[in-house]
């Protein structure tokens, strides 16, 4: 036996997700997005959760960079106490 025979056989093994795990990971994930949140009756492809997915994750990550440049202008337009008040709640809430 080839040890590419060897290699699939062996990772289809330990890694064997079956067809009812995906599809509740996928169920999962829907119900996480807004697009298709409410859409539990309408039947979604997984490939359609998928990519809202990625359309959302790249629409948070451009949120947070907008929200982080809006908070460095505005820290740099402040006095340097507000700065420094803003700044220590900012790492509270990070730990």
């Amino acid at each position: 036996m080839s040890s590419r025979r060897s290699r699939s056989r062996h990772s289809s093994t330990v890694s064997r997700v079956n067809e009812d795990q995906i599809n509740e990971l996928v169920s999962n994930l829907q119900q996480l997005l807004p697009e298709l949140r409410n859409r539990c009756s309408d039947k979604v492809s997984a490939a359609r959760v998928l990519q809202e997915t990625c359309n959302y994750i790249r629409n948070l990550h451009r949120e947070v960079d907008d929200l982080s440049e809006r908070l460095s202008e505005l820290l740099a337009n402040q006095d340097t106490t507000q700065a420094a008040l803003i700044r220590s709640l900012l790492m509270q809430q990070q730990s």
